[in-house]
């Protein structure tokens, strides 16, 4: 609120003439700070606070007519596997290391993003990668309805499993979070249906450790 100061301030006569009175104002800034603390208060309760975000993995569907001795059996010709270790460093074989088997298979490197592991990803899943992106066009041009294109996608991948690739994702104690989280980002670009985060053997960390000294 603000106060007026009625004080003459010395008026008098001069000369015959009446002086003007002096008036000096005064803000009450009291209010104010009642008023902020309503702001505040207003914007404490109507804040929404940032949600933990969870990535979304897409499990693998359970084929019934499987015999239990045969259910984590992984073809090994389409088998992709992932090494993950530090600096960003990302190596990858296919098939199985097995000594036991014959020679072991060469690691070779490549960076994450477009012209790395997303490339590599589209060039071994291209069919599939086709089918669905096509199915994906059909719901955005409202050919189908997006229910009819998941059950689409879940039969054209149990038709096809023995023959799809399956991506094993390892990554070491040196690798960085974010890296598998890029790992996990670039199945869900490149329509990876099939795919497993493990723990690297003992002969491929031996693998990775001589790959690490030339590359």
């Amino acid at each position: 609120m603000a106060d007026v100061n009625t004080d003459s301030g010395g008026g008098g006569k001069k000369h015959g003439k009446k002086r003007a009175k002096k008036t000096s104002t005064r803000i009450d800034m009291t209010p104010m700070v009642d008023l902020g603390f309503l702001l505040l208060t207003f914007f404490i309760l109507t804040t929404t606070f940032n949600k933990p975000q969870a990535m979304e993995i897409s499990m693998p569907v359970k084929d019934e007519t499987l015999l239990d001795k045969d259910k984590n059996k992984v073809p090994a010709e389409y088998t992709l596997n992932l090494l993950l270790t530090k600096d960003d460093k990302i190596f990858w074989y296919k098939g199985m290391a097995d000594p036991n088997k014959g020679a072991l298979p060469s690691l070779n490197k490549i960076s994450f993003g477009k012209d790395g592991l997303r490339k590599l990803l589209l060039e071994q899943n291209k069919k599939a990668y086709e089918k669905i992106e096509a199915l994906k066009d059909d719901v955005r041009s409202g050919k189908i309805k997006e229910d009819v294109m998941r059950e689409e996608i879940k039969k054209y991948r149990l038709e096809t499993k023995r023959t799809t690739l399956v991506v094993l994702i390892k990554p070491d104690k040196e690798s960085k979070y974010k890296n598998i989280v890029d790992a996990l980002d670039e199945m869900a670009v490149t329509n990876v249906g099939s795919y497993a985060l493990l723990e690297s053997n003992q002969v491929e960390d031996l693998m990775l450790a001589d790959a690490l000294k030339y590359k």
